[in-house]
Formats: structure tokens, sequence, C-alpha cells
């Protein structure tokens, strides 16, 4: 077999095996290179498999030649391609951006294994968004959540402790409900195969079992991703996390989650269960709905910037979940891009506060005072960042909040209410975006703030920072004017999804 018929595997396989390089690695600007290096060698593969999959194809792959349902499988379909590009690109940037601030914040011996534990979670996010098995997205989710965990709490900020410990439990209570859920599954179909399950229940005629399975998964997934009113651990992992570990986390992984969540529902469930697609609707969109509130109206008082961008991302994955209850394809096609492009703005302004980390060590609205005329470029990326998440034309976010609006017309008269809710939030967004940009940009630095340098001692991040953050920036700007591509792919997923819907 070639080398060709083996891609599929290579995102998890890659990183996994750069791990245990990067632990034993010294100097550990070794560890930091193999890392990158493995990143960058994952997103490319990303690439390949995002461009393999933009018509629509699935690619599978068997683990050892076992074919499914008695083996593992990978299935790669536009869905899995779109995320998998959104794991690993996230991992490139922000590991490269933040290599100063690693160095800086982490202590030298330790930082070998930071980036082995980094190059773990790149391999089970991705092991969970490309894999075809049930059980083996509980296996990926575990080896992630771990990891994850290690590098939030690698840093030198104590109360990452804290903020580590509430995300363990949480977590670990989200993946024990996961699994309990998969557990009734199997008992009804013997199958641990996603597809096999999907064919499997269609012949179920005593479907109780099943019912309590969605109940135990979809609320063990909404904890793990963060759903209102499950999102306790969020806002302080990603406040106290080290700042390239925010940027990186922030991208994707309450994404992946997300991913699973509509696998299981759209594929598995709602082919089987007359009334599941309703039960979702109906449980799903009052959840989104008040997290869209919620989290905006958390972030308009918010002090700490990165806490508040963390509400920030309450409300934006429940615009995400917001489209796919219309189980529609409009609302799905919305739902699926704005994975896309929500993770475009929010990387970028986590790459940018990667950036004014390089002056600040802490992250207060006070500390940023006058911060734009001193690190002009980025602000400007953080600014345009911003507008993308707000939604404004010409860059990213727009397209996707212009699509979920039109789906939202969609549903009747419900959706005028919808609407209301969307442009409302999007409003608020400005509101609390506002409270950060206009006194960076036009306020007096404070020279009272800790954590705020000194006119003298600060200028932009370094070269290769800046042009990190300004690459992201730009990024938004491309795909608000040129999106046709995860277009294309969000498409291909929200047909992929519905496939299997009556």
């Amino acid at each position: 077999m070639s080398l060709e018929a083996h891609i599929p595997a290579l995102p998890v396989i890659v990183p996994l095996l750069a791990a245990p390089i990067a632990a034993y690695l010294r100097p550990r600007h070794l560890a930091w290179a193999a890392a990158t290096l493995a990143s960058i060698a994952s997103f490319a593969i990303a690439v390949l498999l995002a461009l393999a999959t933009r018509d629509g194809s699935i690619h599978r792959y068997a683990m050892g030649g076992w074919p499914a349902p008695f083996g593992i499988e990978l299935a790669i379909d536009s869905l899995g391609a779109l995320v998998l590009l959104i794991i690993t690109g996230a991992s490139t940037l922000a590991i490269i951006a933040g290599r100063e601030t690693i160095e800086r914040d982490i202590e030298p011996h330790r930082q070998p294994l930071f980036y082995a534990a980094w190059l773990m979670v790149v391999a089970g996010l991705a092991g969970i968004a490309i894999t075809g098995d049930a059980f083996n997205v509980f296996v990926f989710m575990e080896i992630s959540s771990l990891a994850t965990y290690v590098v939030i709490a690698a840093g030198s900020d104590r109360q990452a402790l804290t903020a580590v410990f509430k995300y363990l439990i949480m977590g670990t209570i989200g993946a024990t409900f996961y699994l309990i859920g998969v557990g009734f599954v199997y008992m009804m179909t013997g199958t641990l195969n996603f597809a096999d399950m999907q064919a499997r229940l269609a012949d179920i005629p005593y479907v109780a079992p099943v019912h309590l399975a969605a109940a135990f998964i979809i609320v063990g997934l909404a904890l793990k991703a963060a759903v209102f009113p499950l999102h306790a651990w969020l806002p302080n992992a990603y406040a106290h996390a080290p700042h390239a570990v925010t940027a990186f986390i922030a991208a994707c992984s309450t994404k992946v989650t997300i991913l699973v969540l509509l696998r299981f529902d759209f594929v598995v469930f709602m082919g089987n269960i007359a009334e599941h697609a309703t039960q979702f609707a109906l449980f799903v969109m009052p959840l989104a709905l008040l997290g869209i509130l919620f989290g905006s109206g958390v972030a308009i008082f918010e002090t700490n910037v990165k806490r508040l961008l963390g509400y920030s991302s309450i409300a934006q994955l429940g615009y995400i979940l917001l489209g796919a209850s219309f189980v529609d394809r409009a609302g799905l096609l919305a739902s699926v891009l704005h994975i896309f492009n929500h993770a475009l703005a929010k990387g970028a302004l986590f790459l940018a506060i990667v950036a004014l980390g390089h002056h600040l060590t802490r992250f207060e609205i006070r500390d940023l005072h006058g911060i734009g005329r001193r690190m002009p470029w980025t602000l400007g990326a953080f600014s345009i960042a911003a507008l993308s998440l707000v939604g404004v034309p010409g860059t990213a976010g727009f397209i996707s909040k212009w699509y979920l609006i039109v789906a939202a017309f969609g549903q009747g008269s419900l959706g005028l209410v919808l609407v209301g809710v969307i442009v409302a939030s999007s409003l608020m967004a400005v509101v609390y975006l506002w409270r950060i940009l206009e006194p960076a940009w036009f306020a007096a630095a404070d020279p009272v703030a800790a954590g705020a340098a000194d006119d003298k001692r600060v200028g932009e991040a370094p070269v290769g920072v800046l042009a990190v953050v300004l690459l992201a920036a730009a990024l938004n700007v491309w795909f608000g004017l040129v999106p046709a591509f995860p277009l294309e792919l969000a498409g291909h997923a929200a047909d992929e999804l519905l496939r299997h819907v009556p």
C-alpha cells in the first residue's frame, strides 16, 4: 500500500509520534522546533484532506487493515476535514506566535513536557474529528482533555490550578455521561461504528434505551462544549491559561465537541427515532438563545479581557447550535460555516493577546489604556478580528451571520424573534468589544495599572509574532471577501448530516 493511502491516519499519527520525541529533546528550543514541525506537517495534511473532500466525498481508512465495523475506522468527510483544518491551523499559528511568552512563563525544564502535552492535545482533537467509531471518540476525548489540563495549568498563573480543577470535574462528568450513552447504544446495536449504528438502529423495535442514550450523550457533550448553562469551566480556563494555549483551545476545542454532537444526533438518532428531530430542536434552540443573550450580557460587564472573550465564546456557541436546531440545510450550513468563521475571529483575537503579552502581565481593560498608540499594528489586527466577531460586512463573521439570519427567516413567524436575538446580540458584541477598543486606542495610559508597561519600553511584538497576528487578521478579511472554500465544505457537511434525516 502506498504512503498516499495512509494520509487519512497521519493527522493523528504525526503529533502522537512527535510528542514523546519533544518530551526528551534538550535544549528546550529543540522541543519547540519538533512540536512546531509536527504541527505544520499536520496542517499540511489537513489542507490536502480538505481539498480531497471539497467535492463531498468521504475518505475512509481501516486501522490495521481491519474493515469496519469489526475494526476501527477513520471517516473523513467535509465536516471532519473543516474542523481538522481549524485544529491544526490554530495549533500552528499559536505555537509559532507563543514561543517567547511560553519560554517566559514556563520553567525551562518543564517546557519539553509542555510541548509534548501540546502535541497530545492536537492528536486527541484530530482523532475526535476524523474517527468513525463512537468509543474512540471517548478515547481521543480523554487524551485531549488530560493533555489540555496540563497545558492550561503549566503557566505561572496559580489561579490556573483552580480553573483546571473545575474544568477537570466538569469534563469528567461530561465524558462519563457520554460513555454511559454510548454504552446504551452498544447494548441495543452491538456495534460502535457510527454508520453501522445508524443502520442497525433502524431494526430495533424497542427504542426507550436509545432515547435514554440520546439524553446522556447530549448532556455529556454539552458539558464538554460549554453549552449554556453548563459553561462554568470555560471563562476561567481561558483567562488563566498561558496566552498561546488560550489562542489554541479557544479556536477549536469546543468546536470539536459540537462536531460529535451533530454526528450523533443527525447521523445516528434522527434517522431512527421519529420524534428526535423535534426533541433536538425543542431542547437545543432555547439553550442556544439563552446562551447567546447570557454570554453577550455578561461580557458587557466583564473587566478581564480574556474572560470577556470567554463569555463571548459562549454566545458564539449559541449561534452554532441555533443554526443546527433548525434541522434544515440552511441552518446547518450556517452552523458549520460559523464553526470555521468563529475560529478565525476568536483565534485572531487571542493571538493579538499573545502579542500584547510581550509587554503586559495582566489583561484587565485598564491595563490596555493607550496601548494602541504604542502597538498600533497589533491593535489593528485585534480590531479587525473584533469586527469579524461582530459580523461587519467584509469580514468572515458577516458571512456566517448572514446565512444564519437567512435560515432564521425560514422558520416562519418564529424567525422574527430569532433574527431579533441575533441582531441584539451583535449590538451587544459592539458594546463589549468597544469597551476594549475605545480605551486601547484613545485613552491615556494608566500609570498605576498593574501590568501596564512604560511608554519608552513598549513597542510592537517581535516581527515573527506580529506576522502571525497580521496573517490571522488578514484571513478574517480574505474569507469575508472570498468565502467559497469554507462555504463548499459547509454545504457538503450539511448535506451529509441531513442525508440520514427523514
